[in-house]
Parts: structure tokens; C-alpha cells; sequence
């Protein structure tokens, strides 16, 4: 029975997402029972609106597109905002997320996005236009370079609308 304004059919309508999405990484990963093999496909993806808003999510799903469904909605129920003055970041931070370290530097307007693959991703996706970055740690795995750099974004002081006196 089909409620009112509920459509059964979702490929329909062709409505614009407030983010933009990225998939980071997509891997077939077996699961092995005594019943034989189980196939399937852990997705990384990264959603930001470019104005200083972004997440992430990983998951899991039987083919690539159940995957990466579930991926964003778990980035959107994780989703941060990114301080961003004067074009850049406020200031220098060092993070470490297991193996995964990673230094974010503010730079000067005109200097771009200076960083590597996840980090890169990332930082584009949150609308940091000037920013530079470097991967410390020994380890290449994206998604501990993307939880570092989370962490990063999410270390940066909130600072207090200033409050003006009132004067009688």
C-alpha cells in the first residue's frame, strides 16, 4: 500500500545534494564462513559543501552502489565545521591518528591546497582555499590519513563572537 507522497520508484526526480561527494576508497573485501565466501565492497566517501562543512563514512554493502549509500549517510551524521580564516586555516596542528600523522599549516592567499591524495580530498571538499599539508607517518592508508586529518580540523580553538557593551 503505497502512502501519500511516498514514492516507490527513487531513481525518479533528480533533486541536487546540499554536498558534494567524493569516493575515497573502494575495496572488495571476502568474509569466509563454512558456508564458502562472502563478497563484499567497503567504500570510503567524503562529503563537504565546500563552505567550510565536511564528513566522512565508511561502510559496507553487497554491491558498490548499497555501499556507498550507506557511506554518506554515515558522513552525514558526522559531519564538522571547519573554521577558515582569512582564507586559510587559524593555525599550525600536528594530529596523529594511529600510524596516520599529519601537519596542517596556514598559507598565503594564492597559494592553493599543498597536500597529498586523502589529505587533499579532504581539505578541497571542506573549501579551504589556501592550506598546506604533510604526511609525517609511515603509514599510506587512506582512511587513518582521512581520520587524522578529522582530527586536525577538529582540534582548532572556537573562537567567541566578540560581545559588545552596553552603555547606558
Amino acid at each position: 500500500m503505497n502512502k501519500p507522497g511516498f514514492r516507490k520508484d527513487r531513481r525518479g526526480g533528480g533533486e541536487k545534494s546540499e554536498f558534494d561527494q567524493f569516493i575515497l576508497d573502494l575495496a572488495r573485501v571476502t568474509r569466509v564462513t563454512e558456508g564458502g565466501k562472502h563478497m563484499s565492497f567497503r567504500t570510503c566517501v567524503i562529503i563537504g559543501d565546500r563552505h567550510g562543512r565536511v564528513g566522512f563514512g565508511v561502510a559496507k554493502g553487497k554491491d558498490v552502489q548499497g555501499g556507498v549509500e550507506k557511506a554518506v549517510n554515515q558522513a552525514k551524521k558526522h559531519i564538522i565545521k571547519v573554521p577558515i580564516v582569512k582564507d586559510t586555516i587559524p593555525h599550525v596542528v600536528l594530529r596523529k591518528f594511529k600510524a596516520a600523522s599529519i601537519m596542517l599549516k596556514p598559507a598565503p592567499r594564492g597559494s592553493g591546497i599543498i597536500a597529498g591524495g586523502a589529505v587533499r580530498a579532504v581539505l578541497e571538499l571542506a573549501g579551504i582555499p589556501n592550506v598546506s599539508s604533510k604526511i609525517l607517518g609511515k603509514t599510506k592508508n587512506k582512511i587513518a590519513l582521512v581520520k587524522a586529518t578529522f582530527e586536525a580540523l577538529q582540534s582548532f580553538k572556537r573562537v567567541p563572537a566578540p560581545v559588545k557593551k552596553v552603555t547606558e
